[in-house]
């Protein structure tokens, strides 16, 4: 049958996506210069700060996504930082807990970018750096609600999670949020991870970042990045140190404090209390606090995570008839996580946690804020108490206090604009069987008991290193006391409460430490005996020195002497070498502890006279003096010259070698042994070969040990060499690091120039529009744990096509018979013969081709 013609395609339906993908592309273009145009005639300073997201110029994506995550009336500090953010000004953001900081950050960054017409081929445009982990998870799932119809793609990098799974992802990020010692990690050890192209630095509680807990790592990560970039800080109470400032590299910052001139720093619907109570009663206070509310939600806040611990297994056996959680920064990543989740998601609980949970963290609905153990400083209460009354909610605080630190602590509040009211517990519903129930439970638990020994030692080290020693006064706290409220029997011995100096102490030298305080524990009669005590007790003697301190280390000491040959001309041999007869007694000797090869002085003619006469009665059967001629010839002797002579035989290329004396007969014999040579031929020498010289060679031999010693310590050599060799690697490793990125780099552009020619010359369209023209819904922000594939298809690489089989003897016959079918089955005789003439001679050699024969023949 004849088949029938081609229509040519018809190309009217994609000439009119073209067209719809370039409309649609102007339309973008338009809009984004409108919204470009608005945000240049927006004034930062108005009358009438704007009261609702839609007042603002913000693009479509950014404003559905604030709709469908319902944010729509503007806080205060979002009114007066979101206008100066979208102009591209630095600013310094200082507001109350709870008042939507993260917002008044989060925003500006999706309009930056989204402005700049931002992909995932120009990298990373925004970085936001956060000091606690689950801070950054909560901005994280923050900026997924809001960023959802935007096409950016985000990734969460803070510790805890997989290296590898952060480095396969980090390079197609546009927006990071991170902890600062995993990023400053990725910036050392990533090769592919570019952040030449930031445009924004956000901190977020950036008081904190910016102490000295986090300042070694925020320096190393500004001088990665470049300086012409947009810098925004947010803090709860903001620094204003001019040192901070230069090091962020900010220029002409705004300050934005809306709540500077407010009555006080906290929240205005927070009732803020405390309450005096002794260190032994506070945990029964605490207890009955509890006890009192198992209808709410708690916080309760503890000095250290051996404190947190140690009340949460002791009230957890207890049992308060309340839901019980702890966290502290001992846990693992995920167990945090899902600490965090669970109390977020519950309606009554209690949470244990130490400072970890005491900035930025939104707790919904949390009732009461439990300060047992009193803050650092103001600072830290004001962020403490911050995580009750959010978002102009009420809530509740009460800070215990023992009557120590209660005139220091109120005076230092006072001048941060926080007032307190006190508050007494009634005795009606206190509990004083606690303490007797953890002595029970301490004497039964061994672990539970390390538990409170440790909780006891970390407070009281808390408390020692607190700068405000007017508030912590450690001798006036009654520990005694306290270490029986934990349920011990006695307090554990801590090492420094020996005086006021122990900082000192503990950077002094164990020597100089150990004599100060024999001179303070003993009179000055006793001195001079107990210094030599104190010395002797402080040595440590290692099983070396006990070694060495032995007295039977010389048994073998003149059977050793016998073995060695000094050329100082001390040992033993060269002394009889000196006197043929004693050398000769010596020789006969068979008294020795072991049979030791005798050994020879070459050039001695007497020595080498005694040993031919010996040779020549014991051995007569052994080779003549003609056996040896080849060897004798190689190295230049006569052999038929007389042996009696003494010759000197040069066997090392080095001229200041002595070389060898051929006195004897059984020197001679030695010219036939290679092996026995290698001895008289002196070090070897080791050539390097330059092109200094004008053959192009030149000859370096290995230093002399002599020359060696003359420079010094071998040890300090050593460390030198070492010092040397690990700059010019450093050296080298910045390079090499430079060099891949270089290479990544330009990749990277040939990359992304090819995929925008695509979209340009309208052969593909947009990445996100499927093959009806139509746009999906938008690709939301996504954390990098998810399995993305998009954007990781490598262009350059084209996947080789796999070879062709090789046709069977028994198959090209059949495809003859394709051929006939298609010819409509007329076979000639030329083709029958062809066909049977390969059926004959090319025969099977494997088993697969009997198999496969077998097969055929049964179809047939």
């Amino acid at each position: 049958m004849a088949q029938k013609p081609r229509r040519p395609p018809s190309r009217p339906r994609q000439q009119s996506q073209n067209n719809a993908r370039s409309l649609k592309r102007k339309r973008e273009v338009e809009n984004i210069d409108a919204l470009s145009q608005r945000v240049a005639d927006l004034e930062v300073k108005l009358s009438t700060p704007p009261q609702d997201f839609s007042d603002l110029p913000l693009s479509q994506p950014t404003q559905a996504g604030l709709e469908a995550s319902h944010f729509k009336k503007l806080t205060t500090i979002q009114s007066s930082a979101i206008p100066a953010a979208l102009k591209g000004r630095d600013i310094l953001g200082a507001a109350k807990t709870g008042s939507g900081k993260t917002l008044a950050f989060l925003v500006p960054v999706l309009e930056n970018l989204y402005r700049k017409r931002w992909t995932e081929y120009d990298g990373l445009g925004a970085l936001i750096l956060s000091p606690t982990r689950e801070l950054a998870v909560q901005i994280f799932e923050v900026l997924r609600k809001v960023g959802r119809n935007h096409a950016f793609s985000a990734g969460l990098v803070i510790g805890g999670k997989s290296l590898q799974e952060e480095r396969e992802r980090l390079g197609r990020m546009n927006i990071l949020v991170a902890t600062p010692g995993r990023m400053l990690q990725h910036m050392d050890q990533t090769a592919d991870f570019g952040i030449e192209n930031l445009q924004m630095l956000i901190l977020d509680e950036a008081d904190r970042i910016m102490d000295m807990g986090f300042q070694t790592a925020i320096d190393a990560i500004v001088d990665h990045l470049p300086k012409d970039r947009q810098t925004l800080l947010f803090s709860a109470t903001q620094t204003k140190k001019i040192n901070d400032l230069v090091r962020l590299s900010l220029t002409e910052p705004e300050f934005v404090s809306v709540h500077e001139t407010a009555n006080t720093a906290t929240p205005s619907k927070l009732q803020q209390n405390y309450i005096v109570t002794p260190l032994p009663e506070k945990l029964d206070v605490l207890w009955s606090f509890i006890r009192a509310n198992v209808k709410k939600k708690i916080l309760v806040f503890l000095s250290s995570g051996k404190q947190v611990r140690f009340v949460y297994e002791a009230f957890r056996h207890l049992q308060p008839g309340i839901p019980l959680l702890h966290l502290h920064g001992g846990q693992k990543q995920t167990a945090r996580l899902d600490i965090t989740t669970r109390f977020s998601r519950s309606q009554h609980a209690c949470l244990f946690a130490t400072d970890v949970a005491a900035r930025g963290l939104d707790f919904p609905s949390v009732d009461w804020v439990v300060q047992a153990d009193a803050p650092e400083n103001a600072e830290t209460y004001i962020h403490r108490v911050g995580r009750t009354a959010r978002f102009e909610r009420e809530g509740h605080s009460v800070l215990l206090l023992d009557p120590s630190e209660e005139s220091g602590m109120l005076s230092s509040l006072e001048k941060k604009r926080v007032f307190l009211e006190k508050i007494s517990v009634r005795q009606k519903k206190m509990q004083d069987t606690l303490k007797t129930q953890l002595q029970n439970m301490c004497f039964k638990d061994p672990e539970l008991k390390y538990l409170g020994q440790k909780a006891f030692v970390n407070y009281v080290k808390s408390v020692h290193v607190m700068p405000d020693k007017e508030t912590f006064q450690l001798k006036e706290l009654d520990l005694e006391g306290f270490a029986s409220s934990l349920g011990l029997p006695g307090a554990p011995r801590v090492k420094f409460l020996n005086g006021n100096d122990t900082k000192a102490r503990k950077n002094m030298p164990r020597a100089l430490a150990a004599a100060i305080a024999a001179g303070s524990d003993e009179s000055n009669d006793d001195e001079e005996d107990a210094k030599p005590k104190q010395q002797e007790k402080s040595t440590v003697r290692t099983k070396y020195d006990r070694m060495f301190e032995r007295r039977n280390q010389d048994v073998l000491a003149e059977h050793y002497a016998k073995l060695i040959e000094d050329d100082g001309g001390e040992s033993a041999t060269k002394d009889k070498v000196q006197n043929n007869e004693t050398t000769l007694e010596d020789a006969d000797e068979d008294n020795d502890f072991l049979s030791v090869k005798r050994r020879f002085v070459a050039g001695d003619s007497a020595l080498g006279q005694a040993q031919e006469a010996d040779t020549s009665s014991d051995d007569d059967s052994g080779p003549s003096i003609s056996g040896g001629k080849p060897a004798l010839a190689e190295i230049g002797i006569n052999p038929a010259s007389s042996i009696t002579s003494k010759k000197r035989i040069q066997l090392s290329s080095n001229p200041d070698e002595p070389g060898l004396v051929i006195d004897s007969k059984r020197r001679e014999k030695l010219l036939k042994s290679k092996k026995a040579l290698l001895k008289y031929k002196g070090h070897g020498s080791h050539l390097v070969f330059s092109d200094n010289d004008d053959e192009g060679k030149e000859k370096v031999y290995y230093e002399k040990e002599d020359e060696f010693a003359k420079k010094g310590n071998a040890v300090v050599q050593r460390e030198e060499f070492l010092s040397e060799e690990k700059q010019r690697k450093e050296a080298n490793d910045i390079v090499d690091k430079e060099l891949e990125k270089q290479k990544r780099r330009e990749k990277k552009e040939k990359r992304r120039d090819r995929e925008r020619k695509e979209i340009e010359g309208g052969a593909g369209g947009r990445l996100d529009e499927d093959e009806n023209g139509d746009e999906d819904e938008g690709v939301q922000l996504v954390p990098y744990e998810e399995n993305d594939k998009r954007g990781t298809v490598d262009m350059d690489i084209e996947e080789e096509r796999p070879k062709k089989r090789e046709r069977k003897w028994f198959e090209r016959g059949n495809e003859e018979d394709d051929d006939d079918v298609q010819t409509g089955g007329k076979k000639g005789k030329k083709s029958q013969k062809r066909r049977q003439n390969v059926e004959e001679m090319e025969r099977p050699q494997t088993l697969e081709d009997l198999e496969v024969l077998a097969s055929g023949l049964l179809t047939r």
